[in-house]
């Protein structure tokens, strides 16, 4: 795995890279000089699969690090501290997490938890008065995402969602493409996204836990994907859902859902998220003047592209590397990324969620403003 400094030093022999060290919007026109500034003191809460990639990733950021850690387990609460030399003292559980309030070694936590406990830890943390990074999707509805980004309003704190993907210089260099207007007028969008899920007795097939099946996981990416690919938030959707294995998948868990989006302009998206079928990861979209296909499109990497003006060459550097320091930045200096990554941004994609699952009950056409 290279590292932040080695990417920096490729990146600006990159034609595209160097469009992008150029552009505004870019939170990777840092300096290859040693960084002396404020670093993020970062707790992590809920110590799954997914916190040790981020964890991992860390170990590489120069703007961001772990000093705190929130778990209902105490082995590893103890196992974590000892891997990343964290404090006991920055060691909390569910119950006394609180706590942290008066822990000047904490400044944001990122909680990756089950969906269905975003909402609730995200009002205890911005009531902590600490930053509050969310993983995706941010709760389990529309509202619950509204409930957070009125509590980190009330509270002074920022909200930022875990969408690595807008840090991703593969990503980047397309989304900067577009803006820059070399795709034309987009036109069509699609999305594929899935993969065979395992264990049946896992939290992600908990409807109170999960807030739903594939969508909530995996189908996300695809409607996220749509919006800065596209550059258009949808107006309506229309939807399918197909259900092979109802103990498996049962009420309220989605299996696999096509699903259609329609945007201001007139351009559509044709999208798939399912729990059923392996090989899912790619996006293409078409304009009047070019395209682009991406496989792998939203996995750890390395992403892979193809365009109209040829292979897409940025090198791959650790997703939540590159996000975690992009996040310090936003927090210590402002800056923004190509695509938001704050709450607003969160709940866009949980009312298109809500709208995508009435259309598969209802089987008709839904409204959606966003």
């Amino acid at each position: 795995m290279g590292t932040r400094r080695n990417f920096l030093e490729k990146i600006t022999i990159s034609t595209v890279g160097l469009s992008l060290i150029n552009s505004p919007a870019s939170l990777f026109a840092a300096s290859n000089e040693t960084y002396q500034g404020p670093e993020l003191k970062v707790a992590l809460m809920g110590l799954g699969s997914y916190a040790g990639r981020v964890a991992d990733a860390m170990q590489d950021c120069k703007r961001a690090k772990i000093t705190g850690l929130i778990s209902g387990t105490p082995s590893k609460l103890k196992e974590w501290g000892d891997k990343y030399d964290v404090a006991e003292k920055n060691r909390y559980n569910y119950e006394n997490f609180d706590a942290i309030k008066d822990n000047p070694e904490i400044d944001a936590v990122y909680i990756i938890t089950p969906n269905g406990l975003h909402k609730d830890q995200a009002i205890r943390v911005a009531k902590a008065g600490k930053h509050v990074i969310s993983e995706k999707p941010m709760g389990i509805n529309a509202a619950e995402g509204q409930a957070m980004v009125d509590a980190c309003k009330a509270a002074n704190v920022k909200l930022l969602i875990g969408y690595r993907m807008h840090f991703e210089p593969k990503t980047v260099a397309v989304i900067q493409m577009r803006k820059d207007g070399e795709f034309g007028q987009p036109k069509f969008f699609q999305g594929q996204s899935g993969f065979v899920i395992g264990d049946p007795t896992q939290w992600r097939l908990d409807k109170k836990l999960a807030g739903g099946g594939a969508m909530m996981d995996i189908g996300i990416y695809s409607i996220n994907g749509a919006r800065y690919m596209l550059g258009e938030d949808p107006i309506w959707v229309t939807a399918q859902e197909t259900k092979t294995d109802p103990e498996k998948f049962k009420e309220g868990v989605d299996e696999t859902i096509q699903f259609q989006m329609g945007f201001p302009s007139g351009a559509v998206a044709n999208c798939l998220s399912t729990y059923a079928m392996n090989n899912l990861d790619r996006f293409f979209m078409t304009g009047s003047d070019g395209f682009v296909e991406m496989q792998p499109s939203t996995g750890y990497g390395p992403i892979e592209g193809n365009t109209h003006k040829g292979k897409l060459t940025q090198p791959h550097v650790t997703h939540q590397t590159l996000q975690m320091d992009g996040m310090a930045a936003i927090i210590f200096d402002g800056k923004q990324p190509i695509v938001p990554v704050d709450g607003e941004e969160g709940v866009k994609d949980m009312k298109i969620i809500d709208a995508i699952f009435e259309a598969a009950k209802t089987g008709g056409k839904v409204d959606v403003k966003v």
